[in-house]
Protein backbone atom coordinates (compact mmCIF):
# COMPACT_ATOMS: atom_id res chain seq x y z
CA UNK A 1 0.00 0.00 0.00
CA UNK A 2 0.88 3.57 -0.78
CA UNK A 3 0.32 6.34 1.37
CA UNK A 4 -1.13 9.79 0.40
CA UNK A 5 0.65 12.29 2.16
CA UNK A 6 -1.24 15.08 0.81
CA UNK A 7 -4.12 15.77 -1.73
CA UNK A 8 -5.93 19.12 -2.68
CA UNK A 9 -7.46 20.35 -5.96
CA UNK A 10 -5.62 22.53 -8.01
CA UNK A 11 -8.38 23.25 -11.05
CA UNK A 12 -11.89 21.93 -11.62
CA UNK A 13 -11.50 18.13 -10.93
CA UNK A 14 -7.99 18.23 -11.33
CA UNK A 15 -6.38 16.85 -7.89
CA UNK A 16 -2.82 17.24 -6.90
CA UNK A 17 -1.23 14.36 -4.89
CA UNK A 18 1.82 13.59 -2.78
CA UNK A 19 2.41 9.97 -2.42
CA UNK A 20 4.77 8.11 -0.19
CA UNK A 21 7.00 6.07 -2.29
CA UNK A 22 10.63 6.72 -2.15
CA UNK A 23 12.27 3.87 -4.10
CA UNK A 24 10.02 5.52 -7.08
CA UNK A 25 11.62 9.05 -6.11
CA UNK A 26 14.81 8.22 -5.92
CA UNK A 27 14.83 6.91 -9.66
CA UNK A 28 12.84 8.91 -11.38
CA UNK A 29 13.94 10.95 -14.15
CA UNK A 30 11.49 14.01 -16.27
CA UNK A 31 9.17 12.38 -18.63
CA UNK A 32 8.67 8.92 -16.89
CA UNK A 33 4.86 7.76 -15.33
CA UNK A 34 4.12 4.95 -12.51
CA UNK A 35 0.86 2.33 -13.08
CA UNK A 36 -1.71 2.71 -10.74
CA UNK A 37 -4.40 0.59 -9.67
CA UNK A 38 -6.62 2.26 -6.38
CA UNK A 39 -7.93 -1.24 -5.24
CA UNK A 40 -7.44 -5.38 -6.10
CA UNK A 41 -10.48 -4.72 -8.12
CA UNK A 42 -9.97 -1.92 -10.20
CA UNK A 43 -8.05 -0.95 -13.53
CA UNK A 44 -4.34 0.28 -14.17
CA UNK A 45 -3.92 3.88 -15.39
CA UNK A 46 -0.95 5.66 -16.16
CA UNK A 47 -0.01 8.93 -14.47
CA UNK A 48 3.19 10.96 -15.29
CA UNK A 49 5.22 11.81 -12.54
CA UNK A 50 5.44 15.61 -11.95
CA UNK A 51 7.87 15.81 -9.30
CA UNK A 52 9.65 14.14 -6.58
CA UNK A 53 11.13 15.07 -3.17
CA UNK A 54 13.86 12.15 -2.14
CA UNK A 55 14.17 13.42 1.33
CA UNK A 56 10.81 13.05 2.17
CA UNK A 57 10.26 9.79 -0.21
CA UNK A 58 7.67 10.93 -2.17
CA UNK A 59 6.21 11.47 -5.75
CA UNK A 60 3.60 13.98 -7.01
CA UNK A 61 1.01 13.06 -9.54
CA UNK A 62 -1.64 15.41 -10.72
CA UNK A 63 -5.09 13.36 -11.60
CA UNK A 64 -7.50 14.90 -13.98
CA UNK A 65 -11.11 13.24 -12.67
CA UNK A 66 -12.59 12.00 -16.08
CA UNK A 67 -13.41 8.78 -16.11
CA UNK A 68 -14.12 6.09 -13.64
CA UNK A 69 -11.01 5.40 -11.69
CA UNK A 70 -9.91 9.14 -12.07
CA UNK A 71 -13.08 9.99 -10.46
CA UNK A 72 -12.55 7.38 -7.59
CA UNK A 73 -8.49 8.39 -7.21
CA UNK A 74 -9.83 12.11 -6.41
CA UNK A 75 -12.17 10.94 -3.98
CA UNK A 76 -9.27 9.81 -2.06
CA UNK A 77 -7.65 12.27 0.22
CA UNK A 78 -4.20 12.71 2.76
CA UNK A 79 -4.06 9.12 4.83
CA UNK A 80 -5.72 7.12 2.33
CA UNK A 81 -3.59 4.95 0.40
CA UNK A 82 -3.31 2.96 -3.02
CA UNK A 83 -3.46 -0.34 -3.27
CA UNK A 84 -0.31 -0.87 -6.34
CA UNK A 85 2.19 2.59 -7.79
CA UNK A 86 4.34 0.65 -10.34
CA UNK A 87 7.08 2.66 -11.69
CA UNK A 88 9.30 4.86 -12.85
CA UNK A 89 8.47 3.64 -16.39
CA UNK A 90 9.33 4.35 -19.77
CA UNK A 91 12.18 6.37 -21.21
CA UNK A 92 12.60 9.67 -19.88
CA UNK A 93 12.82 13.00 -21.77
CA UNK A 94 16.02 13.70 -24.08
CA UNK A 95 17.50 16.51 -21.97
CA UNK A 96 20.05 18.49 -23.68
CA UNK A 97 21.20 21.97 -24.76
CA UNK A 98 19.33 22.55 -27.92
CA UNK A 99 19.24 26.44 -27.15
CA UNK A 100 15.65 28.01 -27.45
CA UNK A 101 13.43 25.34 -26.73
CA UNK A 102 9.27 26.00 -26.47
CA UNK A 103 7.52 23.36 -23.72
CA UNK A 104 3.73 23.49 -24.69
CA UNK A 105 1.28 22.23 -22.21
CA UNK A 106 -2.87 22.22 -22.72
CA UNK A 107 -5.19 21.19 -20.14
CA UNK A 108 -3.69 18.83 -17.66
CA UNK A 109 -0.51 18.70 -20.04
CA UNK A 110 0.76 21.50 -18.33
CA UNK A 111 1.95 18.99 -15.46
CA UNK A 112 3.22 16.06 -17.44
CA UNK A 113 5.70 18.65 -19.57
CA UNK A 114 6.79 20.93 -15.86
CA UNK A 115 9.28 18.69 -14.84
CA UNK A 116 10.89 18.69 -18.46
CA UNK A 117 10.90 22.33 -18.58
CA UNK A 118 13.29 22.33 -15.19
CA UNK A 119 15.48 19.65 -16.69
CA UNK A 120 15.45 21.86 -20.19
CA UNK A 121 16.48 24.98 -18.20
CA UNK A 122 18.78 23.30 -15.88
CA UNK A 123 20.70 21.82 -18.75
CA UNK A 124 20.98 25.51 -20.13
CA UNK A 125 18.33 26.29 -22.27
CA UNK A 126 16.45 29.18 -22.62
CA UNK A 127 12.81 28.21 -21.88
CA UNK A 128 9.73 29.76 -23.53
CA UNK A 129 6.38 27.50 -22.15
CA UNK A 130 2.88 28.40 -23.91
CA UNK A 131 -0.01 27.49 -21.57
CA UNK A 132 -3.54 26.51 -23.11
CA UNK A 133 -6.86 26.11 -21.81
CA UNK A 134 -10.39 26.63 -23.07
CA UNK A 135 -10.69 28.90 -20.05
CA UNK A 136 -9.00 30.98 -17.01
CA UNK A 137 -10.20 28.50 -14.44
CA UNK A 138 -8.90 25.28 -16.25
CA UNK A 139 -5.14 27.02 -16.33
CA UNK A 140 -3.47 25.26 -13.48
CA UNK A 141 0.58 25.55 -12.40
CA UNK A 142 1.06 28.50 -14.18
CA UNK A 143 3.16 29.66 -10.92
CA UNK A 144 5.52 26.43 -10.72
CA UNK A 145 5.84 26.88 -14.95
CA UNK A 146 6.83 30.54 -14.42
CA UNK A 147 9.54 29.39 -12.10
CA UNK A 148 10.62 27.02 -14.72
CA UNK A 149 10.87 29.06 -17.51
CA UNK A 150 12.55 32.45 -19.21
CA UNK A 151 9.20 33.26 -20.71
CA UNK A 152 5.70 32.32 -20.43
CA UNK A 153 2.98 33.34 -22.49
CA UNK A 154 -0.98 32.22 -21.83
CA UNK A 155 -3.61 31.33 -24.79
CA UNK A 156 -7.29 30.95 -23.53
CA UNK A 157 -10.08 30.16 -25.60
CA UNK A 158 -12.26 32.33 -24.74
CA UNK A 159 -10.06 35.58 -23.76
CA UNK A 160 -10.72 35.27 -20.43
CA UNK A 161 -7.16 34.98 -19.59
CA UNK A 162 -4.06 35.73 -21.51
CA UNK A 163 -4.70 36.06 -25.31
CA UNK A 164 -7.65 34.65 -26.95
CA UNK A 165 -6.38 32.07 -29.18
CA UNK A 166 -4.94 28.88 -29.39
CA UNK A 167 -1.62 27.35 -28.29
CA UNK A 168 -0.36 26.95 -32.57
CA UNK A 169 -1.69 30.62 -32.78
CA UNK A 170 1.29 31.99 -30.32
CA UNK A 171 3.58 29.04 -31.71
CA UNK A 172 3.57 30.53 -35.15
CA UNK A 173 4.64 34.10 -33.93
CA UNK A 174 8.17 32.38 -31.97
CA UNK A 175 8.41 29.26 -34.44
CA UNK A 176 12.10 31.05 -36.17
CA UNK A 177 13.24 31.59 -32.95
CA UNK A 178 12.81 27.96 -31.55
CA UNK A 179 15.49 25.02 -31.69
CA UNK A 180 13.24 22.72 -30.41
CA UNK A 181 9.61 22.05 -29.21
CA UNK A 182 7.84 19.79 -26.75
CA UNK A 183 4.12 19.70 -27.00
CA UNK A 184 1.84 17.65 -24.22
CA UNK A 185 -1.90 17.88 -24.17
CA UNK A 186 -5.32 16.74 -25.76
CA UNK A 187 -3.98 14.25 -29.10
CA UNK A 188 -5.39 17.11 -31.21
CA UNK A 189 -3.51 20.06 -30.00
CA UNK A 190 -0.55 18.56 -30.25
CA UNK A 191 -1.22 17.11 -33.82
CA UNK A 192 -1.93 20.59 -34.35
CA UNK A 193 1.73 21.26 -33.43
CA UNK A 194 2.88 18.97 -35.08
CA UNK A 195 1.37 20.29 -38.65
CA UNK A 196 2.55 23.98 -37.18
CA UNK A 197 6.14 22.99 -37.28
CA UNK A 198 6.59 20.24 -39.92
CA UNK A 199 7.79 22.51 -42.53
CA UNK A 200 10.69 23.80 -40.55
CA UNK A 201 13.40 22.77 -39.50
CA UNK A 202 12.39 22.64 -36.00
CA UNK A 203 12.46 18.95 -33.98
CA UNK A 204 9.04 18.82 -32.05
CA UNK A 205 8.79 16.25 -29.59
CA UNK A 206 4.85 14.66 -28.14
CA UNK A 207 4.21 12.30 -25.26
CA UNK A 208 1.79 9.69 -25.65
CA UNK A 209 1.08 8.90 -22.30
CA UNK A 210 -3.02 8.84 -22.39
CA UNK A 211 -3.22 5.66 -24.46
CA UNK A 212 -1.32 3.49 -21.93
CA UNK A 213 -2.72 0.31 -20.11
CA UNK A 214 -0.16 -2.35 -18.05
CA UNK A 215 2.99 -0.02 -19.09
CA UNK A 216 5.24 -2.77 -19.57
CA UNK A 217 4.55 -3.79 -23.53
CA UNK A 218 2.85 -7.16 -22.98
CA UNK A 219 -0.48 -6.16 -23.57
CA UNK A 220 -0.33 -4.25 -27.10
CA UNK A 221 -2.97 -1.67 -26.19
CA UNK A 222 -0.58 1.71 -26.86
CA UNK A 223 0.48 0.25 -30.23
CA UNK A 224 1.30 3.10 -32.27
CA UNK A 225 2.88 4.11 -35.54
CA UNK A 226 5.25 5.75 -35.48
CA UNK A 227 7.24 6.64 -38.82
CA UNK A 228 5.05 3.62 -40.38
CA UNK A 229 6.52 1.45 -37.76
CA UNK A 230 4.73 -0.41 -34.93
CA UNK A 231 5.94 0.81 -31.51
CA UNK A 232 4.60 0.62 -27.88
CA UNK A 233 3.72 3.97 -26.14
CA UNK A 234 4.79 2.43 -22.15
CA UNK A 235 8.27 1.02 -23.28
CA UNK A 236 9.37 2.83 -26.77
CA UNK A 237 8.01 6.32 -25.64
CA UNK A 238 5.97 7.80 -24.15
CA UNK A 239 7.78 10.84 -26.07
CA UNK A 240 8.15 10.48 -29.66
CA UNK A 241 9.21 13.19 -33.06
CA UNK A 242 5.53 14.56 -33.56
CA UNK A 243 6.49 14.27 -37.01
CA UNK A 244 6.80 10.90 -37.36
CA UNK A 245 3.26 9.89 -35.29
CA UNK A 246 0.00 8.64 -37.29
CA UNK A 247 -2.22 11.10 -35.17
CA UNK A 248 -5.34 9.19 -37.41
CA UNK A 249 -4.22 6.20 -35.74
CA UNK A 250 -3.32 7.18 -32.42
CA UNK A 251 -7.19 8.82 -32.24
CA UNK A 252 -8.77 5.53 -33.13
CA UNK A 253 -7.08 3.94 -30.61
CA UNK A 254 -7.50 6.09 -28.08
CA UNK A 255 -11.19 6.55 -28.80
CA UNK A 256 -11.32 2.14 -28.70
CA UNK A 257 -13.08 1.51 -25.75
CA UNK A 258 -14.74 4.90 -25.25
CA UNK A 259 -18.37 3.44 -25.15
CA UNK A 260 -17.13 0.62 -22.21
CA UNK A 261 -15.29 3.66 -20.37
CA UNK A 262 -18.88 5.16 -20.42
CA UNK A 263 -20.79 2.04 -19.50
CA UNK A 264 -18.31 2.16 -16.24
CA UNK A 265 -18.48 5.73 -15.52
CA UNK A 266 -22.58 5.24 -15.32
CA UNK A 267 -22.43 2.10 -13.33
CA UNK A 268 -19.87 3.60 -11.19
CA UNK A 269 -21.68 6.69 -10.39
CA UNK A 270 -24.97 4.86 -9.95
CA UNK A 271 -23.78 2.69 -7.21
CA UNK A 272 -22.24 5.65 -5.75
CA UNK A 273 -25.21 8.17 -5.78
Amino acid sequence: MFKIRSARFIGPNVKQFEIDAPRIARAQKPGQFVIIRIDDTGERIPLTIKGSDVSRGTITIVVQGIGKTTIQLNTLGAGDAILDVVGPLGKPSEIENFGTVCVIGGGVGTAIALPTARALRDAGNRVIAILGARTKELLILEDEVRAASDEVLIMTDDGSYGEQGLVTDKLREILPQLDYVLAIGPIPMMRAVANTTRDSNVRTVVSLNSIMVDGTGMCGGCRVLIGGKSRFACVDGPEFDAHDVDFNVLMQRNAMYREQEQQCLTRYQTKTA
